[in-house]
Protein backbone atom coordinates (compact mmCIF):
# COMPACT_ATOMS: atom_id res chain seq x y z
CA UNK A 1 0.00 0.00 0.00
CA UNK A 2 1.38 3.40 -0.98
CA UNK A 3 0.31 6.11 1.41
CA UNK A 4 2.36 9.02 0.15
CA UNK A 5 4.95 9.59 -2.49
CA UNK A 6 7.66 10.52 0.00
CA UNK A 7 6.65 8.70 3.19
CA UNK A 8 7.39 5.20 4.45
CA UNK A 9 4.47 4.37 6.78
CA UNK A 10 6.40 1.43 8.26
CA UNK A 11 9.27 3.60 9.47
CA UNK A 12 9.23 4.41 13.22
CA UNK A 13 8.53 8.15 13.27
CA UNK A 14 5.87 10.65 14.36
CA UNK A 15 4.64 10.74 10.76
CA UNK A 16 4.23 6.97 10.67
CA UNK A 17 2.43 7.08 14.01
CA UNK A 18 0.01 9.67 12.65
CA UNK A 19 -0.71 7.54 9.60
CA UNK A 20 -1.19 4.39 11.67
CA UNK A 21 -3.60 6.20 13.97
CA UNK A 22 -5.54 7.59 11.01
CA UNK A 23 -5.73 4.14 9.40
CA UNK A 24 -7.03 2.64 12.66
CA UNK A 25 -9.73 5.30 12.90
CA UNK A 26 -10.76 4.65 9.30
CA UNK A 27 -10.96 0.92 9.95
CA UNK A 28 -13.30 1.56 12.89
CA UNK A 29 -15.81 3.73 10.99
CA UNK A 30 -19.42 2.84 11.74
CA UNK A 31 -22.56 3.34 9.62
CA UNK A 32 -24.06 6.85 9.75
CA UNK A 33 -27.06 8.72 8.41
CA UNK A 34 -25.45 10.50 5.46
CA UNK A 35 -28.37 12.90 5.14
CA UNK A 36 -27.51 14.47 8.52
CA UNK A 37 -24.72 17.04 8.54
CA UNK A 38 -22.23 17.12 11.44
CA UNK A 39 -22.98 19.08 14.60
CA UNK A 40 -21.83 22.65 14.18
CA UNK A 41 -22.30 22.72 10.42
CA UNK A 42 -23.67 25.99 9.05
CA UNK A 43 -25.90 26.06 5.99
CA UNK A 44 -26.25 28.85 3.46
CA UNK A 45 -26.66 29.45 -0.26
CA UNK A 46 -24.19 31.05 -2.66
CA UNK A 47 -25.21 33.17 -5.64
CA UNK A 48 -23.19 32.09 -8.70
CA UNK A 49 -23.62 32.59 -12.45
CA UNK A 50 -25.74 29.43 -12.85
CA UNK A 51 -28.09 30.22 -9.94
CA UNK A 52 -27.84 29.45 -6.24
CA UNK A 53 -25.74 26.66 -4.72
CA UNK A 54 -26.38 24.97 -1.37
CA UNK A 55 -23.33 25.19 0.90
CA UNK A 56 -22.22 23.95 4.30
CA UNK A 57 -19.36 25.39 6.39
CA UNK A 58 -17.57 24.47 9.63
CA UNK A 59 -14.65 25.67 11.70
CA UNK A 60 -13.33 29.00 12.94
CA UNK A 61 -14.26 31.91 10.70
CA UNK A 62 -10.68 33.19 10.73
CA UNK A 63 -9.07 29.81 10.04
CA UNK A 64 -7.27 28.96 6.79
CA UNK A 65 -9.96 28.29 4.20
CA UNK A 66 -10.56 24.87 2.63
CA UNK A 67 -13.13 24.32 -0.13
CA UNK A 68 -14.21 20.75 -0.94
CA UNK A 69 -15.98 20.30 -4.30
CA UNK A 70 -18.02 17.11 -4.88
CA UNK A 71 -18.29 15.56 -8.30
CA UNK A 72 -20.92 14.18 -10.66
CA UNK A 73 -23.97 12.77 -8.80
CA UNK A 74 -22.29 13.91 -5.59
CA UNK A 75 -23.04 16.49 -2.91
CA UNK A 76 -21.50 18.27 0.07
CA UNK A 77 -22.53 15.31 2.25
CA UNK A 78 -19.78 13.26 0.60
CA UNK A 79 -17.44 15.13 2.97
CA UNK A 80 -19.52 14.63 6.12
CA UNK A 81 -16.72 12.67 7.81
CA UNK A 82 -13.98 15.10 6.75
CA UNK A 83 -15.67 18.37 7.69
CA UNK A 84 -15.26 17.97 11.48
CA UNK A 85 -11.70 16.66 11.10
CA UNK A 86 -10.59 19.73 9.17
CA UNK A 87 -12.56 22.07 11.43
CA UNK A 88 -10.93 20.53 14.51
CA UNK A 89 -7.54 21.33 12.97
CA UNK A 90 -8.47 25.04 13.02
CA UNK A 91 -9.48 25.27 9.37
CA UNK A 92 -12.54 26.99 7.93
CA UNK A 93 -13.89 24.25 5.68
CA UNK A 94 -16.82 24.42 3.29
CA UNK A 95 -18.46 22.35 0.58
CA UNK A 96 -21.28 22.95 -1.85
CA UNK A 97 -23.48 21.03 -4.25
CA UNK A 98 -22.49 21.75 -7.85
CA UNK A 99 -25.10 23.08 -10.27
CA UNK A 100 -27.72 20.48 -11.14
CA UNK A 101 -26.77 18.25 -8.22
CA UNK A 102 -28.93 17.49 -5.14
CA UNK A 103 -29.84 20.71 -3.26
CA UNK A 104 -28.38 22.83 -6.07
CA UNK A 105 -30.57 21.16 -8.70
CA UNK A 106 -32.19 24.51 -9.50
CA UNK A 107 -28.91 25.95 -10.76
CA UNK A 108 -28.30 25.45 -14.44
CA UNK A 109 -27.39 26.85 -17.84
CA UNK A 110 -30.77 28.51 -18.32
CA UNK A 111 -29.76 31.09 -15.69
CA UNK A 112 -26.64 32.21 -17.56
CA UNK A 113 -26.50 35.42 -19.57
CA UNK A 114 -27.29 34.65 -22.31
CA UNK A 115 -29.12 31.42 -21.39
CA UNK A 116 -27.60 28.15 -22.59
CA UNK A 117 -28.89 24.62 -23.12
CA UNK A 118 -26.05 22.54 -21.66
CA UNK A 119 -23.92 22.31 -18.56
CA UNK A 120 -20.40 23.22 -19.67
CA UNK A 121 -16.97 23.17 -18.10
CA UNK A 122 -16.99 26.98 -18.17
CA UNK A 123 -20.25 26.98 -16.17
CA UNK A 124 -18.76 24.82 -13.41
CA UNK A 125 -15.46 26.75 -13.40
CA UNK A 126 -17.20 30.13 -13.19
CA UNK A 127 -19.39 28.84 -10.36
CA UNK A 128 -16.36 27.62 -8.41
CA UNK A 129 -14.54 30.92 -8.87
CA UNK A 130 -17.67 32.75 -7.67
CA UNK A 131 -17.75 30.55 -4.56
CA UNK A 132 -14.08 31.31 -3.89
CA UNK A 133 -14.84 35.02 -4.18
CA UNK A 134 -17.25 34.80 -1.22
CA UNK A 135 -14.40 34.32 1.25
CA UNK A 136 -10.70 34.59 1.88
CA UNK A 137 -8.31 33.57 -0.86
CA UNK A 138 -6.01 31.94 -1.68
CA UNK A 139 -7.87 28.87 -0.44
CA UNK A 140 -6.98 25.21 -0.27
CA UNK A 141 -9.25 23.39 -2.76
CA UNK A 142 -10.14 19.74 -3.23
CA UNK A 143 -11.89 18.63 -6.43
CA UNK A 144 -13.46 15.17 -6.26
CA UNK A 145 -13.91 13.06 -9.41
CA UNK A 146 -15.14 15.28 -12.29
CA UNK A 147 -14.79 18.28 -9.98
CA UNK A 148 -11.05 17.64 -10.06
CA UNK A 149 -11.10 18.71 -13.70
CA UNK A 150 -13.21 21.73 -12.75
CA UNK A 151 -10.86 22.73 -9.93
CA UNK A 152 -7.76 22.25 -12.10
CA UNK A 153 -9.24 24.41 -14.86
CA UNK A 154 -10.17 27.08 -12.31
CA UNK A 155 -6.65 26.99 -10.85
CA UNK A 156 -5.12 27.51 -14.29
CA UNK A 157 -7.51 30.40 -14.94
CA UNK A 158 -7.09 32.09 -11.54
CA UNK A 159 -4.04 30.64 -9.74
CA UNK A 160 -3.98 33.51 -7.25
CA UNK A 161 -7.13 32.09 -5.65
CA UNK A 162 -5.52 28.70 -4.85
CA UNK A 163 -3.14 27.94 -1.98
CA UNK A 164 -3.09 24.22 -2.81
CA UNK A 165 -5.06 21.74 -4.90
CA UNK A 166 -6.03 18.15 -4.10
CA UNK A 167 -7.30 16.10 -7.04
CA UNK A 168 -9.32 13.26 -5.51
CA UNK A 169 -10.06 10.36 -7.87
CA UNK A 170 -10.07 12.92 -10.69
CA UNK A 171 -9.92 11.85 -14.34
CA UNK A 172 -6.20 11.32 -14.98
CA UNK A 173 -6.53 11.15 -18.76
CA UNK A 174 -7.03 13.97 -21.26
CA UNK A 175 -9.46 13.83 -24.18
CA UNK A 176 -11.83 10.86 -23.97
CA UNK A 177 -11.19 10.27 -20.28
CA UNK A 178 -13.93 7.65 -20.04
CA UNK A 179 -11.74 5.30 -22.06
CA UNK A 180 -9.81 4.77 -18.83
CA UNK A 181 -12.83 3.49 -16.89
CA UNK A 182 -12.12 -0.09 -15.90
CA UNK A 183 -15.69 -1.26 -16.61
CA UNK A 184 -17.34 1.45 -18.70
CA UNK A 185 -14.48 2.43 -20.97
CA UNK A 186 -15.24 0.12 -23.86
CA UNK A 187 -18.89 1.14 -23.99
CA UNK A 188 -18.48 4.91 -23.68
CA UNK A 189 -17.77 5.79 -27.35
CA UNK A 190 -20.99 4.14 -28.52
CA UNK A 191 -23.60 5.52 -26.10
CA UNK A 192 -24.89 9.13 -26.24
CA UNK A 193 -23.77 10.99 -23.08
CA UNK A 194 -27.25 11.81 -21.79
CA UNK A 195 -28.31 8.18 -22.23
CA UNK A 196 -25.10 7.13 -20.51
CA UNK A 197 -26.00 9.47 -17.65
CA UNK A 198 -29.41 7.82 -17.23
CA UNK A 199 -27.85 4.36 -17.32
CA UNK A 200 -25.27 5.44 -14.74
CA UNK A 201 -27.98 6.76 -12.41
CA UNK A 202 -29.97 3.55 -12.82
CA UNK A 203 -26.89 1.50 -11.94
CA UNK A 204 -26.21 3.56 -8.81
CA UNK A 205 -29.85 3.26 -7.76
CA UNK A 206 -29.38 -0.51 -7.90
CA UNK A 207 -26.14 -0.20 -5.95
CA UNK A 208 -24.20 -2.22 -8.50
CA UNK A 209 -20.98 -0.81 -6.99
CA UNK A 210 -21.76 -2.48 -3.65
CA UNK A 211 -21.82 0.56 -1.37
CA UNK A 212 -22.62 -0.06 2.30
CA UNK A 213 -26.35 0.06 3.05
CA UNK A 214 -26.21 3.38 4.91
CA UNK A 215 -24.47 5.03 1.99
CA UNK A 216 -26.66 3.42 -0.68
CA UNK A 217 -29.83 4.68 1.04
CA UNK A 218 -28.62 8.28 0.86
CA UNK A 219 -27.31 8.01 -2.71
CA UNK A 220 -30.67 6.65 -3.89
CA UNK A 221 -32.63 9.38 -2.11
CA UNK A 222 -30.31 12.07 -3.46
CA UNK A 223 -31.19 11.18 -7.05
CA UNK A 224 -34.74 12.41 -6.47
CA UNK A 225 -33.29 15.94 -6.52
CA UNK A 226 -30.48 15.62 -9.09
CA UNK A 227 -31.04 16.63 -12.72
CA UNK A 228 -30.30 13.70 -15.04
CA UNK A 229 -29.40 16.19 -17.77
CA UNK A 230 -26.56 17.54 -15.64
CA UNK A 231 -25.17 14.03 -15.25
CA UNK A 232 -25.40 13.36 -18.98
CA UNK A 233 -23.73 16.66 -19.82
CA UNK A 234 -20.89 15.89 -17.41
CA UNK A 235 -20.35 12.55 -19.14
CA UNK A 236 -20.05 14.50 -22.40
CA UNK A 237 -17.52 16.84 -20.77
CA UNK A 238 -15.48 13.88 -19.58
CA UNK A 239 -15.11 12.91 -23.22
CA UNK A 240 -13.48 16.30 -23.81
CA UNK A 241 -11.22 16.51 -20.76
CA UNK A 242 -8.66 19.26 -21.32
CA UNK A 243 -4.97 18.48 -20.91
CA UNK A 244 -4.20 20.74 -17.96
CA UNK A 245 -1.05 19.06 -16.62
CA UNK A 246 1.52 21.47 -18.08
CA UNK A 247 -0.34 24.74 -17.39
CA UNK A 248 -1.31 23.59 -13.88
CA UNK A 249 2.27 22.60 -13.10
CA UNK A 250 3.42 26.00 -14.38
CA UNK A 251 1.28 27.78 -11.75
CA UNK A 252 3.48 26.42 -8.96
CA UNK A 253 0.41 25.54 -6.87
CA UNK A 254 1.18 22.56 -4.58
CA UNK A 255 -0.84 19.59 -5.89
CA UNK A 256 -1.79 16.23 -4.38
CA UNK A 257 -3.21 13.45 -6.56
CA UNK A 258 -5.21 11.15 -4.28
CA UNK A 259 -7.15 8.02 -5.13
CA UNK A 260 -8.04 4.54 -4.03
CA UNK A 261 -6.33 1.41 -5.29
CA UNK A 262 -9.76 0.24 -6.47
CA UNK A 263 -10.73 3.47 -8.23
CA UNK A 264 -12.68 3.44 -11.49
CA UNK A 265 -9.46 4.61 -13.19
CA UNK A 266 -6.30 2.53 -13.07
CA UNK A 267 -3.71 3.38 -10.43
CA UNK A 268 -1.00 3.56 -13.08
CA UNK A 269 -2.95 6.31 -14.86
CA UNK A 270 -3.15 8.33 -11.64
CA UNK A 271 0.56 7.75 -11.07
CA UNK A 272 1.45 8.99 -14.54
CA UNK A 273 -0.85 11.99 -14.06
CA UNK A 274 0.89 12.88 -10.78
CA UNK A 275 4.28 12.64 -12.47
CA UNK A 276 3.19 15.00 -15.25
CA UNK A 277 1.93 17.45 -12.65
CA UNK A 278 4.99 17.17 -10.44
CA UNK A 279 2.48 16.31 -7.71
CA UNK A 280 2.55 14.16 -4.61
CA UNK A 281 0.66 10.88 -4.96
CA UNK A 282 -1.59 9.21 -2.39
CA UNK A 283 -3.01 5.75 -3.06
CA UNK A 284 -5.27 4.43 -0.32
CA UNK A 285 -6.67 0.91 0.24
CA UNK A 286 -10.18 1.78 -0.91
CA UNK A 287 -12.20 2.59 -4.04
CA UNK A 288 -13.36 5.77 -5.76
CA UNK A 289 -14.45 7.55 -2.56
CA UNK A 290 -11.62 7.96 -0.01
CA UNK A 291 -13.46 10.97 1.44
CA UNK A 292 -16.14 8.53 2.63
CA UNK A 293 -14.12 5.39 3.42
CA UNK A 294 -10.67 6.65 4.50
CA UNK A 295 -11.39 10.24 5.61
CA UNK A 296 -8.79 10.34 8.39
CA UNK A 297 -5.94 9.30 6.10
CA UNK A 298 -7.05 11.68 3.35
CA UNK A 299 -7.27 14.51 5.88
CA UNK A 300 -3.75 13.79 7.09
CA UNK A 301 -2.44 13.90 3.53
CA UNK A 302 -4.22 17.21 2.88
CA UNK A 303 -2.82 18.69 6.08
CA UNK A 304 0.67 17.66 4.94
CA UNK A 305 0.03 19.40 1.62
CA UNK A 306 -1.40 22.49 3.31
CA UNK A 307 1.30 22.46 6.01
CA UNK A 308 -1.25 22.96 8.78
Amino acid sequence: MTLHADDDPAAPSPVADRWAHAAALDAALAPIDWSVLPDGAERDEVAVPSGRLARVSMGPADGPRVVLVPGMTGSKEDFTLMLPLLAAAGLRVESFDMAGQYESAGAGPEHLHPPQDRYTLALFVDDLLAVLDTGATPAHVLGYSFAGTVAAAAAVQAPEKFASLTLLSAPPLAGRALRGFKKLGGLSPFVPPRLLGRLFIAALRRNVHGAPHDRAVFVTARFERTRPTSVGDIFALMQQTPDLAAPLRATGIPVLVATGAGDVFRAEDHRAFAERLGAALLVLPTGHSPCETTPHQLTEAMRDLMRV
